[in-house]
């Protein structure tokens, strides 16, 4: 202390230049300090979000010890938002009390999706946090502990970040002008440049020279190889979808002209479509017994399997394929068109029979805005929708509406119908996840080799299905006893996300399948069974399809003929049944594995694709051969042409409504 007032007095003696030396030096010394700790804290960082988000220490360490990790590009982009961070908020490291808890807990957050659900965890997926905090009672009755705990620790957490808050703003000084605008100056060319590179549809010298690869048809490969934060920083711009290689409006006018032109039977048959929840057959589970056969209904008419582009969730995008007979498989990974994309009025099966003077009707007894129903079921035609809202008080099996319940509904609906219609429902009872108990009273056995937990949780799963396979004899009888002529389409979203019962069964060895399988494994891990009966002419058989063909197949039943739902869907029907993200399923033995990365795709794909990327992001150059429906007929010469009403939504024509989302 001496030795320093001592040197400071000595200042004046000296030259100002020595002074000034010298203080230079301390400033270059303090800030070689400072960025040391900052460099060290971003690394521990970097590694602890990897070691959550991966779950082994292992995973994390050989993120930075394997060659051509992009794992030092991670760490620096750390530093460079701490020192944004410490300028904005004024103090050296307090940006940490803000990244280390926002980055940790999306760790943990894509942890838990990647185990119960198989994928990692996406930028949209902050779409529908709503419908998730919706679902939170079901998610404590399932683990109430752990419920208790996460509670406990969130509380504890939020304390201590408080109190570390208000001790670092006593221990740390604030910095000085000059230091905030050398960090920011420092920081944020940085951070640009960074996000700049981080757009996958471009090419980046940089980003390649770093080892950062947009692996962004393999998702879990896309997390691994660059990390959580890069991976999930590349995912931003997923909800941009770019023009796919080949498309113009010329080669939309190119494509072949459709083979038929919509016509629909003079005596419409009427048309129920029910998609129930989670509805799969677990007598697939290895050494399992259920008694009595939970789906003893469903394999009396089933038609055959529908093959979910979805596993344990997502219902929403199991949905969109079969209500438009578009494919996710064309879409960014992780993206949830109902969310993302449906803004305006785009073709699907109730708009087209809505064209043809059927009253269209969706029922689904949970709210409204879940999965943005509301809006999408406008755009896409459907004249009401009744969300539990606009229903009357359900009454419930377990904590949800009862399928017994919306069975009633169903019919109760379509017996008040007058002409033709085509009635849409989504079941709610099943819906996981399946704690045990959760039924009072059951009707069922379970034995299984997976022990204790997986026995209960199978036999709640099994009463629900059970009471879905009850619900549709119901239909089917109801529907026998018609004279008019009534189609009834039955399958599940996706297959049950039972977690642990999976593994301890042996039916996975995860809870969740990976997403490219061997397609005898693929077939096995997806598969739903699908029924589409008419009770003129029985059963339709239709194989395992992609939830995009059951359109073609409901029209090919019903006698009804589309240029695009039974012409061009039919084509590619014919060739590959089963369109999904990571595999082409053939109708002969030319399966195509990672076909989305290949240059070159069958033609009747490729043509899938761009008229899919025309009418739902283009210039809609495909509407008047495929889809006549929802072009507005032509005014006479001289008539206002403003007041042409789009055919679906009944808006007039070049206008968007802007009540949709």
């Amino acid at each position: 202390m001496v030795a320093s007032v001592l040197k400071g007095a000595a200042l004046p003696l000296d030259s100002g230049l020595s002074g000034r030396k010298l203080t230079g030096r301390w400033h270059l010394a303090r800030g070689f300090r400072t960025l040391s700790v900052t460099l060290l804290i971003a690394l521990v960082l970097t590694f602890a979000i990897e070691l959550v988000s991966r779950g082994s220490a292992g995973g994390a360490l050989g993120f930075f010890l394997q060659p051509y990790q992009p794992s030092w590009a991670t760490v620096a982009v750390f530093v460079f938002l701490f020192m944004a961070l410490d300028a904005i908020l004024g103090r050296a490291h307090q940006g940490l009390l803000v990244l280390a808890p926002l980055f940790m807990v999306l760790a943990f957050a894509g942890h838990q999706k990647a185990y119960y659900l198989g994928d990692p965890l996406y930028p949209t997926d902050f779409l529908y946090a709503r419908q998730i905090v919706e679902l939170l009672p079901l998610l404590v009755a399932d683990r109430p502990w752990t419920a208790v705990g996460m509670a406990a620790s969130i509380l504890a957490a939020g304390g201590a970040l408080f109190l570390v808050w208000r001790f670092w703003r006593r221990r740390f000084p604030r910095l000085s002008m000059r230091d905030r605008a050398i960090r920011l100056a420092i920081a944020v060319p940085a951070l640009a440049f960074f996000a700049s590179i981080m757009d996958y549809g471009t090419f980046s010298w940089t980003r390649d020279r770093l080892q950062i690869f947009p692996i962004m048809w393999d998702q879990k490969e896309n997390y691994a190889h660059n990390g959580f934060t890069l991976a999930f920083a590349m995912n931003m711009p997923m909800a941009k979808v770019s023009a796919p290689a080949g498309y113009s409006p010329e080669a939309i006018a190119g494509l072949p002209k459709p083979a038929v032109a919509a016509s629909v039977p003079a005596d419409k048959p009427d048309i129920i479509m029910v998609m129930s929840e989670s509805f799969w057959d677990p007598l697939r589970l290895p050494g399992t017994e259920i008694k009595p056969d939970p789906l003893v209904n469903t394999r009396e008419v089933q038609s055959g399997h529908m093959f979910s582009p979805e596993f344990g969730g997502m219902t929403a995008n199991v949905e969109f394929e079969a209500l438009t007979g578009f494919s996710n498989a064309f879409l960014p990974y992780g993206s949830i068109p109902y969310q993302q994309y449906v803004r305006k009025s785009l073709p699907s099966v109730a708009g087209f029979l809505k064209s043809q003077g059927y009253d269209t009707l969706a029922i689904h007894p949970f709210e409204g805005w879940f999965w943005n129903r509301a809006p999408v079921y406008k755009a896409f035609g459907f004249d009401r929708f009744l969300s539990s809202e606009k229903l009357p008080p359900m009454p419930k099996r377990g904590r949800l509406a009862s399928d017994k319940a919306l069975t009633d509904e169903i019919i109760g609906r379509a017996e008040a119908e007058i002409g033709p219609f085509f009635l849409f429902a989504v079941s709610l009872q099943n819906h996981g996840p399946y704690e045990p108990n959760r039924y009072l009273s059951t009707s069922h056995t379970v034995r299984t080799i997976g022990g204790p937990w997986a026995q209960s949780s199978i036999l709640t799963y099994a009463e629900g299905a059970a009471d879905a396979d009850t619900g549709l004899q119901r239909l089917i009888d109801w529907a026998s006893n018609r004279e008019r002529p009534t189609i009834v389409v039955f399958f599940g979203d996706h297959l049950p996300p039972l977690g642990p019962a999976y593994v301890s069964t042996g039916f996975l060895k995860k809870p969740v399948p990976d997403r490219l399988e061997p397609v005898d494994k693929m077939t096995l891990h997806r598969e739903t069974p699908l029924v589409i009966w008419s009770n003129r002419t029985g059963t339709t058989e239709t194989g395992t399809i992609s939830p995009a063909f059951i359109p073609l197949e409901i029209f090919r039943t019903a006698g009804i003929e589309h240029p695009y739902y039974t012409g061009f869907l039919g084509q590619v029907h014919d060739r590959y049944p089963v369109v999904e993200r990571n595999m082409l399923i053939s109708t002969g033995k030319l399966d195509m594995p990672n076909w989305a990365r290949e240059k070159w795709l069958p033609p009747v794909v490729r043509n899938y694709r761009w008229l899919q990327y025309d009418m739902m992001f283009g210039d809609k150059k495909g509407a008047a051969s495929y889809f006549p429906e929802t072009v507005p007929p032509k005014k006479p010469d001289g008539a206002d042409k403003s007041k042409a009403k789009d055919p679906i939504l009944g808006l007039d024509a070049g206008a968007q409504d802007t009540t949709v989302l």
